[in-house]
């Protein structure tokens, strides 16, 4: 039986040209013969494309319905109230964004969407038994680099528009607060799987995802409009996500791309009823690049649609370090990375990456 490094390296040159669909039917089944398929599945795929699509994965799609509906309403709100939430008012990225206020490809001059972030703060933590657990043990909920300073992201409290500004602030809340709780049980179904597919133990990422880093973002990509594509300002520049995993789920008009081992650009078309996964950077480092975050993209909308996608980065607690997996690592493949923490890192990608803007460019 080859190790997790030895299939990685026999599958190194292995191509893709489309994205592997992966049911989760028996995802929660007593049967651990039917959880393994499923994680073997996903193991080729995080070896390969670091891309696959997930149906039958429980969550409620009326749930997804409504707030896509809200993500429309804010977006088409006017600027005073988005404004009223703008990520300047923020210490933690949390908040409205404006167009090209962010830049995920450094050669270019920024990205062409909106969006709204929001993460876990104590008001959802709450709700969650593993956080009460969490919160009984006064664990830090920042994270430290390796001399025990600050250095990376905190837990704080979401920006939301004020029912004084907006009449349907209530109602927007509300339906992104369900949506983020559907997709924090949903992120809490697919580490054991992912434990399995590293060939560790299901329960390996429980104490790692207690009160995790899970950032979710609305995004509102606007139409051209007749007007000429701008190379230099795509929905999203080519990049890597930078966290564990991310989940998303994005609206029939698609625009996003995958880039293949030969550099060519794979469509990841809007399939109904699925969400697309790929590994993030975070856990590319963590298993010493065994598992493949993969570069992607999103090209804009065409001239009359608008484009509207919800993006949840799942990643681990701040303050866990990134101390190379054990099923990744060998005397002949000894670690290629130093140390960090999980919101040391995340925090030194996100400073990178919003630092760019209209205001920066006046």
């Amino acid at each position: 039986m080859p190790t997790l490094i030895e299939k990685a390296q026999q599958l190194a040159n292995e191509d893709f040209d489309s994205i592997p669909i992966i049911d989760l039917q028996n995802a929660t089944s007593s049967d651990y013969s039917e959880r393994h398929a499923i994680a073997m599945e996903i193991q080729r795929a995080s070896l390969t494309a670091g891309f696959f699509y997930i149906k039958n994965h429980n969550v409620d799609e009326n749930v997804v319905k409504e707030t896509f509906a809200q993500a429309e309403a804010f977006f088409a709100t006017s600027s005073d109230v988005k404004r009223s939430v703008d990520i300047s008012h923020s210490n933690n990225f949390r908040g409205w964004m404006g167009v090209l206020t962010e830049n995920n490809d450094p050669q270019n001059e920024g990205d062409l969407h909106e969006g709204f972030n929001l993460g876990l703060d104590p008001t959802i933590a709450d709700t969650m038994p593993s956080f009460q657990e969490l919160k009984k043990q006064k664990v830090s909920q920042a994270s430290r680099d390796q001399d025990g300073h600050e250095d990376g992201l905190e837990h704080g409290a979401n920006l939301w528009p004020d029912e004084k500004v907006w009449n349907g602030a209530a109602k927007f809340k509300s339906t992104v607060l369900s949506y983020y709780k559907e997709m924090l049980c949903l992120g809490q179904r697919m580490f054991p799987l992912l434990a399995l597919a590293l060939e560790l133990d299901e329960t390996f990422f429980d104490d790692k995802t207690r009160y995790p880093a899970a950032i979710q973002r609305l995004l509102y990509y606007p139409p051209l409009k007749g007007k000429k594509a701008n190379e230099r300002q795509p929905g999203i520049g080519e990049h890597t996500d930078w966290e564990v995993f991310t989940v998303l789920r994005q609206d029939p008009v698609g625009g996003l791309q995958v880039k293949n081992l030969s550099g060519k650009w794979i469509e990841a078309p809007h399939i109904p009823g699925t969400f697309v996964i790929n590994i993030g950077d975070q856990l590319a480092r963590w298993t010493n690049d065994v598992f493949r975050s993969t570069f992607h993209r999103v090209v804009p909308p065409p001239a009359a649609a608008p484009r509207y996608s919800i993006p949840t980065f799942w990643g681990c607690d701040h303050e866990v370090p990134l101390v190379p997996i054990p099923t990744c690592v060998s005397e002949e493949h000894p670690s290629k990375y130093k140390t960090v923490t999980a919101g040391a890192y995340v925090k030194s990608r996100m400073d990178a990456t919003y630092s760019v803007g209209p205001k920066e460019k006046a």
